[in-house]
């Protein structure tokens, strides 16, 4: 199993020996080197995000799964997102035959579909690596010439065909061309070679390419049949009109598969997703993590049925999904940051992985560092408590990102010492498989900053990690840790949640903040306010509690003179409850109502000094209502029945509470 709460290099579930990787199970024995291109592709193209298809790679010899696929299988395991540093040589090897087979067998016209294709799923550095094999190879300017528009669109990406120079000719080239002038005069005879087999053999790759490919090409044989195809202008239009330039494992994610690709051409769907800007799309799909889970797999509708939600329900509501995910980054990045990310993504493979693997913490790095993966490794390395840096980010005064610093926002009231508190509770309270609290075995099985466990090779992550064993380790020794370290992976899992979380709680304040501003007839959460103050993250203490911090406190400004101001509080939960069964889902909201009440509802103590002049009777308030509000979309259970009934329960015994989804 490893040390330091490392993982096997293939997990067995406890259901029919299959591996699995975190919800996905894997066909047994995979991979099978000795299977064909389909079975060996099959695990990857059912992967929700770039982290999963980075996550299913550890398990995998890539080099070894790369030679076994044939070049158009490779392209498409390229288009899923970045590929293991290992992996990418052989991918653009495979890449660039792709594109030189694809010339030769399916002519110019059809090719530059498929070029863009390959152009558009590729990070800048792959193209650089394609075009110095092809200008290595001499196929350079060949290539150029008969694909005209793919020049333009290089040059679009800030990359220079021009700047490259072929090698010297070789005799051997001769022979080349000879034997590819055959080829192509053979190819026109039927009979010889099988015209209508490479005909077969287009279309079935053509169902493979996502929707608007598809167009293009079905717009390429029209015009070829009319006799009036100009291959430059008419791709360049189809394309670019038809896919926005954003596969980067989006198409590939999203409507790769048959249903995806279905939903997409009717349009509707389409055109949600066209709202939002290339850049909110790539840096969604690469730092909301499972996000793209909720555009890639069948759900039901918020308030309906799974069965319902079948139809233009799902396509709808997969839509806000994904949108609603962007709204939450855009609220962290600004729309600036999120070009500037979507530019570094795109840039580097070593960026994509960076993000895909670290989330939004990383996407924040990555930007402060203004592309450099190392210095936003750094930077991510220094925020953890206790390391260099870590005072500068205290007082304000540095510029580390990533860990507890990214996640600090003072004006907000989440200050260093409310992350830490909440972090800590959080830690407490994870689920996730501990290590032994014997101190020998502990010490014996230290991590090390330079040996990360299988999975955690250039994880930001995995610096903090080690920090935090160490504190934990120390605290054991000295009697005062309640509980043994986490281990590695439930650690990570741990960050991500808690992330999430305070995103969550971010953008509820919005829509808080965006109540308190109707009229109040029309609000939803603030109707009995007169004039309502928001305030985050509020000190609250009780006697049996201690000291905790409410998410949302909210407090009446206009209260009559000499009676006591009205006090609500909200505690906001990211908790995925959608794989909950009925039993299971009444106790987690049952408990989760009986510890927001525990904590923040009847008589609290309000420690906030800005707030102790509307407390007219005493710091010591009751307030009057505690709202327990979970994060829907994915997260939340789709069979409406069990989720009604839990709710009901879960409010009745503890009348103090009232829950929502949002």
């Amino acid at each position: 199993m490893g040390g330091a709460g490392g993982v096997p290099r293939v997990a067995r579930s406890s259901e029919g020996g299959m591996p699995s990787r975190g919800d996905q199970a894997l066909p047994s024995g995979w991979p099978d080197f000795s299977d064909d291109a389909q079975t060996l592709l099959a695990p990857f193209l059912s992967c929700a995000s770039p982290g999963d298809f980075l996550a299913l790679q550890q398990r995998v010899d890539m080099p070894r799964l790369l030679a076994r696929l044939d070049t158009w299988s490779a392209v498409r395991l390229g288009s899923l997102g970045p590929v293991r540093e290992e992996a990418s040589g052989p991918l653009n090897r495979q890449r660039t035959a792709f594109l030189l087979q694809s010339l030769e067998r399916y002519g110019a016209a059809n090719t530059e579909v498929l070029a863009h294709f390959v152009l558009d799923s590729c990070h800048d550095d792959d193209l650089k690596d394609i075009l110095l094999l092809l200008a290595r190879d001499r196929r350079l300017s060949e290539l150029l010439e008969q694909l005209p528009s793919l020049g333009p669109a290089l040059e679009a990406r800030g990359i220079q065909p021009s700047a490259l120079t072929e090698r010297d000719f070789a005799w051997s080239d001769l022979g080349r061309g000879l034997a590819r002038a055959g080829k192509d005069a053979l190819a026109t005879i039927p009979l010889v070679e099988g015209v209508s087999s490479r005909l077969m053999e287009l279309q079935a790759l053509k169902e493979q390419l996502p929707t608007p490919y598809q167009w293009a090409l079905d717009a390429v044989e029209r015009a070829q049949l009319e006799r009036r195809f100009s291959p430059g202008p008419v791709l360049l239009g189809t394309v670019d009109h038809m896919t926005f330039g954003v596969p980067l494992g989006f198409y590939g994610l999203v409507a790769g598969t048959g249903h995806g690709a279905y939903e997409l051409s009717q349009g509707r769907y389409e055109q949600a997703v066209r709202e939002l800007a290339p850049a909110a799309l790539v840096v969604t799909l690469y730092a909301g993590g499972k996000g793209a889970r909720w555009l890639s797999e069948p759900h039901g509708v918020s308030g309906v049925g799974t069965r319902v939600g079948s139809g233009l329900e799902v396509l709808e509501s997969r839509a806000r999904g994904l949108q609603e995910m962007a709204r939450r980054l855009e609220d962290l990045l600004g729309v600036e940051g999120m070009r500037e990310v979507f530019g570094h993504i795109r840039a580097s493979r070593e960026a994509g992985r960076l993000v895909a693997v670290g989330g939004v913490d990383a996407a924040l790095a990555l930007r402060e560092a203004r592309g450099n993966v190392l210095q936003a490794q750094a930077m991510m390395a220094r925020a953890r408590p206790g390391a260099t840096g870590a005072s500068a980010a205290r007082s304000g005064t540095g510029t580390g990102l990533g860990g507890l610093a990214s996640l600090v926002d003072e004006g907000a009231g989440l200050t260093r010492e409310v992350v830490e508190a909440r972090l800590e509770l959080a830690e407490l309270e994870a689920p996730g498989p501990r290590l032994t609290r014997d101190v020998a075995v502990l010490e014996k099985q230290r991590p090390a900053l330079s040996a990360p466990p299988l999975g955690a090779e250039g994880n930001p992550r995995w610096g903090e990690y080690v920090a935090y064993y160490e504190k934990r380790l120390g605290d054991i020794q000295q009697g005062k840790a309640a509980e043994a370290p986490l281990r590695w992976a439930p650690y990570e899992q741990l960050w991500g949640w808690f992330t999430r979380g305070l995103v969550f709680e971010r953008h509820m304040v919005v829509l808080l903040e965006a109540d308190a501003k109707l009229p109040r007839a029309q609000r939803r959460f603030l109707g009995d306010f007169h004039k309502p103050r928001i305030e985050r993250y509020v000190g609250v203490k009780k006697p049996d509690t201690g000291l905790r911090y409410a998410d949302v406190l909210i407090i009446e400004e206009g209260a009559l003179a000499g009676g006591p101001a009205r006090v609500e509080t909200f505690s906001f939960k990211s908790r995925n409850l959608a794989r909950l069964d009925g039993k299971a889902l009444k106790t987690q909201m049952v408990e989760d109502a009986k510890e927001a009440l525990w904590k923040y509802g009847e008589t609290v103590d309000i420690r906030r000094d800005s707030l102790q002049p509307f407390l007219r009777q005493g710091s010591k308030v009751t307030a009057q209502r505690v709202r327990l509000i979970y994060e829907g979309g994915e997260l939340e259970p789709t069979n409406v029945n069990n989720l009604n009934a839990a709710m009901r329960e879960a409010e009745s015994a503890f009348p103090g509470v009232e829950i929502l989804f949002q």
